[in-house]
């Protein structure tokens, strides 16, 4: 055997180890939940909660794997962290989201689309809700193994409303709330994607198409990163810390207002000092980005932690108070601190073991991202869903990160056919002896800021009036100075696969979740 055939069998192998020991970490988180749910000792229907606390083990694993990658892919991608330090970072924040101000009631019903009234009874109940978890999880899993980003709460509530209707029917399901999860499949990645679009031509404008970038970030950057602040911390109080310390939108803003202040002083300063130097190129107005997105990844773990887990671990918590209070069925459970705690290290463990390659799929395999373009994406997270929130728009963290990454791209898409398209056609139609004053024109007008390349080119339509222009620069050539080169710089077929993920999700878990109800009905029925 040849030594070339060796190599590539130790290298295959070396790949199956891997995957070996993520699957037996895997295994072994899922046999200590187990254990230590028998311990609890909850009496009758005890092996029904050593079952949910399996099941629920399985799911926060597969949310580590796949939701989480939408808070520090965009860091990762941009090179602001290395995957080490992303998933440390994501690992920590993301339990210390859901063990400090994760609350402690969650909504038994994810999202109100199954009404509880048609399932008052305990057993069917406790159906359901299993159905749902394992739905969800496999779902999830799924999703991660194909590289698709999808919205964990979305996954639940698809798998509820399966297993809800298999239980009692489609009159148990509120249309509206349906309607909703349908509308944010487009508001999301909408919204998220005009919103980082829009900072990334705001950055542009006041950065990077100015002559002296370095004196222009001196001037620009401490107001970007307070406005970073303001509307992280906004949203923190919002949406992180609201189980903790409740406070008013209002109240939220002028604390956020306040701190803002604060950084905007401390930036100034710091970008001001003699000994603070800064490259006048794009890389050095890059390297201010990564610092503020160290701390975006870091928040931006905490407030999903302190969301998203409580909603993944919900039917687990509904199946232990069911069991525990029997009786009605409540519309809010109780959740104790053990199931918490399963929902935050399995989310930490699925994260460390599966979570680079959704990383990956949003940080660098959609587009390519550098410090501000990624900067962009997590105010867009934030910005959208803080004004979704206020006009009561639905909308999925996952899709808005995701729309975030599609809208920067498509934006450089745009802005790069400015050159591309000048020196391909200008040049085509000049004979040779023109080629040194358009080259000449061209290097000016790349050097020029931005308001300076419109008086250039209406100093250029006056010039070829008079017959004054050396360059016989024509009129439709003009026009094409402005027009758009499209240069694809968005995988497409990234977008299809990820779309397609988000469209099939609610369907796809509803309806593994109605077939896991009938088969785990029959088996306890039998």
């Amino acid at each position: 055997m040849e030594l070339q055939h060796i190599s590539e069998i130790e290298r295959a192998t070396q790949r199956g180890r891997g995957e070996l020991l993520r699957l037996g970490m895997g295994l072994v988180f899922l046999v200590l939940v187990m254990l230590y749910a028998i311990m609890q000792g909850v009496g009758e229907g005890g092996m029904i909660v050593v079952a949910a606390a399996i099941i629920g083990g399985y799911m926060a694993l597969n949310i580590g794997a796949n939701d989480v990658a939408n808070n520090v892919g965009p860091a990762v991608g941009s090179k602001a962290l290395s995957m080490l330090w992303a998933l440390v970072i994501a690992a920590v924040f993301e339990a210390a989201g859901a063990l400090i101000a994760g609350g402690e009631v969650v909504s038994t019903i994810s999202s109100g689309i199954v009404d509880p009234a048609a399932l008052q009874d305990r057993q069917t109940f406790i159906w359901v809700m299993l159905a749902a978890l394992l739905a969800g999880a496999l779902w999830l899993n799924i999703a991660t193994a194909i590289g698709a980003p999808v919205s964990t709460t979305h996954s639940i509530v698809g798998a509820v409303l399966g297993a809800g209707v298999a239980a009692a029917g489609f009159d148990v399901v509120d249309w509206s709330s349906l309607g909703n999860i349908v509308a944010s499949w487009v508001i999301s990645p909408v919204l998220g994607g005009i919103f980082a679009a829009a900072f990334l031509y705001l950055i542009k404008r006041s950065i990077t198409y100015q002559p002296d970038m370095a004196e222009a970030a001196r001037r620009a950057v401490p107001w970007i990163v307070a406005a970073m602040a303001w509307t992280f911390s906004t949203y923190l109080l919002l949406k992180g810390l609201n189980k903790v310390w409740a406070v008013s939108f209002g109240s939220a803003v002028f604390y956020g207002f306040i701190l803002a202040l604060a950084v905007l002083i401390v930036v100034r300063r710091r970008l001001s000092r003699s000994d603070r130097l800064i490259a006048n190129t794009k890389d050095g107005v890059n390297s201010l980005f990564t610092l503020p997105l160290v701390f975006a990844a870091a928040l931006l773990s905490f407030a999903h932690g302190s969301n998203d887990v409580a909603n993944a671990v919900g039917p687990l918590a509904a199946i232990v108070d069911a069991v525990r209070h029997g009786g009605e069925v409540a519309e809010a459970a109780q959740i104790p601190l053990w199931v918490m705690v399963v929902g935050a290290i399995g989310i930490s463990l699925g994260l460390a073991l599966y979570g680079p390659k959704l990383i990956r799929t949003v940080g660098s395999e959609i587009t390519e991202l550098d410090q501000m373009r990624a900067f962009c994406i997590a105010m867009a997270a934030t910005i959208t869903v803080i004004v979704a929130s206020q006009f009561g728009l639905p909308v999925s963290s996952t899709h808005i990160a995701v729309g975030g990454v599609f809208g920067v791209g498509f934006l450089r898409e745009y802005l790069k056919s400015n050159y591309a398209r000048r020196v391909a056609e200008i040049k085509a139609h000049h004979p040779e002896a023109d080629q040194a004053e358009i080259d000449a024109f061209l290097i000016r007008f790349d050097a020029a800021a931005i308001e300076q390349k419109g008086e250039m080119l209406r100093d250029l339509k006056k010039r070829q009036k008079r017959k004054m222009d050396p360059a016989h620069f024509s009129k439709g050539e003009r026009k094409r100075l402005r027009k758009v080169y499209r240069q694809e710089l968005v995988k497409r077929s990234q977008i299809i696969r990820i779309a397609a993920a988000w469209v099939v999700t609610v369907p796809a878990s509803a309806l593994m979740a109605a077939m896991l109800f009938f088969m785990i009905r029959g088996m306890f029925v039998a």
